[in-house]
């Protein structure tokens, strides 16, 4: 599932201190908790409960509110996740979504479509505005960025940045989370690179990616494999280029077998975000708003951070500091995150055909 949403998962531009500070998270109305409890059940789709922490919050929820959560097809996609919606509009039965969690231009099109209904969860405010529809029918939840997950048995002195990738103590060390022909998360990987090189967003950041890891290559420094938990710890490619949720809990996984350092690079950040919405056909639409109330609160937000994906009011937690020390301690510096670029759409599509379509000339490294 989490592979296909993160091919849709980027929006917008850098976020950092667009949201309005609140003096503390809202709580939804009593009149909205009894009208959920009466319903008694929420039915959520796509949902694993290993990723971004969600077994503990959906757990949560249902220990805040007492309701009964249905857990639809958790390896499900963002494309089946709409499809469900469709292929259960007149159905009431357990088979029928009442939310969703996609990767953002799947939020763009549902609402387009006519498959989510508005609703403005009382933290509104506090998501920034170029990762929420006006009107409310889909906004961000959460997102990531790209980093790099270090070896510190093999590399002692760790890349603070992409330009660092090209030195010589990097010989035959750095590697994609994927292949840049087809993994979005390669793709944008490369993307990053550009933009750090100066690229304007869009097409040039993609060629100028491109060029950074031809010349990455030529140095000897890239490793056409697939990098991932296992080769990073058996020292094949001792720096992989990663989404920092993905390697944080890489890190956790690996126990310190070897020890591994995740650096948000000091340029080129690059972040993907997915979005929530509710079914305009939902079952239970006042389980599903109390739902959103429940995850656009501090406490649904820090559920999310305790599984390294770091929530959408992100900025606005911290500046208000209830944000647990001891999550912040197993995280990159907080200011690390300011200045997350979300691409557009657009620059997407431009950058992906270019760095798609040139990789093999370009660089001309067979990833796999």
């Amino acid at each position: 599932m989490r592979d296909l949403k993160s091919t849709a998962a980027v929006i917008g531009l850098a976020f950092a201190g667009l949201a309005m500070v609140q003096p503390a998270s809202a709580e939804p109305s009593e009149e909205l908790v009894a009208a959920a409890k009466a319903e008694g059940q929420l039915t959520t789709i796509a949902l694993p409960r290993d990723w971004c922490n969600y077994g503990a919050v959906i757990d949560g929820f249902k220990a805040k509110y007492g309701l009964t959560v249905n857990e639809l097809n958790p390896d499900a996609g963002s494309a089946d996740e709409l499809e469900a919606i469709r292929a259960n509009k007149d159905n009431k039965g357990p088979q029928a979504p009442d939310v969703i969690d996609v990767g953002f231009s799947f939020g763009p099109a549902a609402k387009e479509e006519g498959l989510l209904m508005p609703y403005k969860v009382s933290t509104w405010d506090t998501i920034p505005e170029n990762v929420k529809d006006a009107e409310g029918y889909w906004y961000g939840d959460y997102y990531g960025v790209l980093s790099f997950a270090v070896n510190s048995d093999l590399m002692p002195d760790a890349p603070a940045d992409w330009s660092d990738l090209l030195a010589p103590e990097y010989a035959n060390a750095v590697a994609l989370a994927g292949d840049p022909r087809a993994s979005n998360q390669a793709i944008l990987g490369v993307y990053a690179a550009g933009l750090a090189a100066g690229g304007a967003p869009g097409a040039e950041a993609g060629q100028k990616g491109l060029d950074y890891f031809a010349e990455m290559n030529k140095a000897g420094n890239f490793v056409p494999v697939i990098g991932k938990a296992g080769t990073l710890a058996q020292g094949a490619t001792p720096i992989v280029i990663w989404w920092d949720y993905n390697a944080l809990a890489g890190r956790d996984t690996l126990n310190g077998n070897p020890p591994i350092e995740v650096v948000i690079p000091k340029s080129g950040v690059v972040a993907g975000v997915y979005v929530q919405g509710i079914s305009a056909y939902a079952p239970h639409p006042n389980a599903a708003k109390l739902w959103m109330e429940y995850l656009y609160g501090d406490e649904g937000q820090l559920g999310w951070l305790g599984g390294y994906c770091h929530p959408i009011r992100f900025n606005d937690m911290v500046k208000r500091d209830v944000v647990p020390n001891e999550l912040l301690d197993k995280l990159p510096a907080a200011d690390a995150y300011e200045t997350a670029v979300f691409p557009t759409i657009g620059e997407q599509e431009a950058m992906k055909g270019v760095v798609t379509g040139g990789w093999d000339k370009v660089v001309g490294a067979n990833v796999q």
